[in-house]
């Protein structure tokens, strides 16, 4: 296993949260100097810290186990998308599905 490969998408998804490597080794219990080697894939977090990481980060260990996508990689995406949908008040998300149901509408398609 890679372990440059977890700790680049560590930093990725760390970076995207807005968090610095303090706040992140802080809510895992770890120094900010061992999540700086993690992510330059220097050290390997035991399997403890690193679903506390991707607790933290909020994503899932195959975003962070992964470089390329992976064949389910799209379920992933979809999962995420409904889980922010269903942060949505009602009235708002049905605003959104007829957003995006325009813009399916309006896009080329694939054929099948």
């Amino acid at each position: 296993m890679n372990y440059y490969v977890i700790g680049k998408n560590i930093r990725k998804y760390r970076l995207a949260k807005k968090m610095n490597q303090q706040t992140l080794g802080e809510k895992v219990g770890l120094s900010t100097t061992y999540v700086g080697m993690v992510e330059r894939g220097e050290k390997m977090l035991s399997l403890e810290s690193f679903i506390s990481v991707v607790n933290a980060l909020e994503v899932s260990s195959d975003m962070l186990l992964t470089e390329l996508v992976i064949a389910g990689g799209y379920e992933v995406k979809n999962s995420l998308l409904n889980e922010k949908l269903m942060s949505v008040e009602a009235n708002d998300r049905a605003k959104i599905y007829d957003v995006i149901d325009t813009m399916i509408k309006h896009s080329k398609r694939i054929p099948h």
